[in-house]
């Protein structure tokens, strides 16, 4: 009789059986991106299997030092502190980054926008706001965020923000597009499976050790330890947007820390979002997207792109799912 441990990551659970003796699967978790990364790779032995994954970590360090805008030697560091200043010249790798997140921003009708960072940090998910924000501090919170206020040039591959104060962002991006780099990287060196867990953001590639698929478990929203089913997973990524922990109840509502950087208010009435998708980095993106769009509007959008699949619990914990999601509960 076969054993399958679970692994818990966010919304979801991971399902991995038992190991042949000709491959091993290594894992190993640390705190990368200010986040938990686990890693998980199948190899020939623990040995290499554990060079493997210090060379995924050392590719998502290196994107972090590129994207990270706390960073002041970062490349994006320095386009936020010459916003309304100059252009600033950009490596091929953030300026197409930049272009990707563009794009999606018009997508989404701009509930996907990296300019999110320069809105005023006046919502508190601490425990310490007692009231809303006034409707001037909201308003003055959100004025210099624009995904259209971003300048691009192509040809002298410049990023110019164009309104003094205005600061980019990769924190619902980020995460994803480091654990692709770090997948395209194992698999370049010949890795034939593996997970790269970035905080319930997923990718995988290849299969487990028995040849079989990887399995993604959709929680029971109320029930976390349970099952509600369970969907394969093959070349694809997962990443899902929750309020679980951080948001805050204010006149008997309950507000989510992911705030729409259209309007400056927190959304309402989506507990969970998980979006399924060839690439991470669209993942997580549009994860955070469709949870500020509302479960109608944001499963009408992903039903119109090919290759993407949602599934959304709303405040009620009730469950729906974009058209190509089959949910078998008997796996």
């Amino acid at each position: 009789m076969k054993m399958f441990p679970v692994l818990f990551c966010g919304f979801f659970f991971l399902l991995s059986s038992g190991q042949q003796k000709k491959d091993v699967a290594v894992k190993k978790t640390l705190k990368l991106m200010g986040t938990r990364f686990e890693i998980t790779v199948i190899a020939p032995n623990e040995d290499i299997g554990y060079i493997n994954i210090d060379e995924a970590v050392s590719e998502i360090e290196r994107v972090e030092r590129i994207i990270s805008s706390w960073d002041e030697a970062s490349e994006t560091a320095l386009v936020n502190k010459n916003a309304g200043i100059k252009p600033v010249k950009v490596s091929p790798e953030l300026f197409r980054l930049i272009e990707r997140s563009i794009r999606i921003s018009e997508i989404t009708s701009g509930a996907f926008d990296i300019t999110y960072a320069s809105m005023d940090n006046i919502w508190k998910f601490d425990g310490t706001m007692k009231s809303t924000p006034s409707e001037l501090e909201i308003a003055r919170s959100v004025s210099r965020i624009g995904y259209h206020k971003i300048v691009l040039n192509p040809e002298m591959q410049t990023v110019y923000l164009s309104q003094a104060g205005m600061r980019i962002g990769f924190g619902a991006i980020g995460k994803g597009y480091a654990a692709d780099r770090a997948k395209e990287l194992l698999i370049s060196k010949d890795v034939k499976g593996g997970i790269i867990n970035a905080s319930g953001d997923l990718t995988t590639w290849g299969t487990k050790i028995t040849g079989e698929k990887w399995l993604i478990g959709i929680a029971n929203p109320l029930s976390k330890d349970k099952v509600f089913s369970w969907l394969p997973i093959v070349e694809s990524s997962v990443a899902t947007s929750g309020n679980y922990e951080k948001y805050v109840v204010l006149n008997e509502k309950k507000y989510s820390h992911i705030i729409d950087p259209r309007t400056g208010y927190p959304t309402i009435g989506v507990s969970s979002v998980s979006v399924f998708a060839k690439n991470a980095e669209l993942c997580d993106a549009l994860a955070t997207a469709v949870f500020i769009m509302g479960k109608d509007s944001g499963i009408h959008m992903v039903n119109q792109i090919d290759g993407v699949e949602v599934v959304v619990v709303d405040s009620d914990n009730k469950i729906h799912k974009s058209t190509g999601i089959i949910f078998d509960k008997n796996q």
